[in-house]
């Protein structure tokens, strides 16, 4: 009896060591692949398998690109238009105010040509009226003076006294004796107000 306890326990304990290897075996190389994994894993790494990718700053990895959709294409085209349609506007208006200057500039030209002209012609007839009234004073010397009188009784009194200014003192004296009284005195006061601002200027103006 005790020997076939005996056996029957060697029987048990070979049949859980055949078990237990059996189980061994089965995953043995499952073991042995993924060990063999690891270590081809690590040695393709190489030193740099712990080393970090190289991000930008906005965290993405490798160079960071622009992507422009449709939409943002062609808001840049408008803008672009918009910024040549003006520069092309202000060139056209530069242009357009370097003529108006080129004209302006022909023009002040002109008028200043005419205006001296102008002042020519005016000092020509001012002399040529000058050279009247003294031809005329002279005329009026020459004459008697009462009959010269009666021609001055008859003109406007600064206009008389123009005449007078340019005679001789004895004889527009003569003929002032011949005229009305009352007319006379208008004309010496005339006379005498000529050149007062001149008169009545500082002595350092004079």
């Amino acid at each position: 009896m005790s020997f076939v306890k005996k056996n029957t326990s060697h029987v048990l304990l070979t049949l859980g060591v055949l078990f237990t290897v059996g189980g061994a075996t089965r995953f043995l190389p499952n073991g042995l692949a993924f060990a063999e994994d690891v270590a081809l894993a690590s040695s393709a790494s190489g030193p740099q398998a712990d080393a970090k990718p190289v991000t930008d700053a906005q965290g993405a990895a490798g160079p960071s690109e622009v992507c422009f959709t449709t939409e943002s294409a062609a808001m840049l085209a408008e803008d672009q238009w918009l910024f040549e349609s003006q520069k092309e506007e202000l060139k056209n208006e530069k242009l357009a105010l370097q003529t108006w200057e080129k004209e302006l500039q022909t023009q002040t030209g002109e008028l200043q040509a005419l205006q001296t002209t102008l002042e020519t012609r005016w000092q020509q007839i001012q002399g040529a009226s000058d050279q009247d009234i003294k031809h005329l004073a002279g005329m009026y010397s020459a004459m008697k003076p009462d009959s010269a009188a009666s021609i001055f009784n008859q003109m406007d009194p600064a206009f008389a006294a123009g005449f007078l200014r340019l005679m001789p003192s004895e004889q527009a004296g003569l003929i002032l004796a011949s005229m009305d009284s009352k007319k006379a005195y208008v004309i010496s006061v005339k006379v005498a107000s000529m050149n007062a601002d001149v008169r009545n200027a500082p002595a350092g103006l004079n």
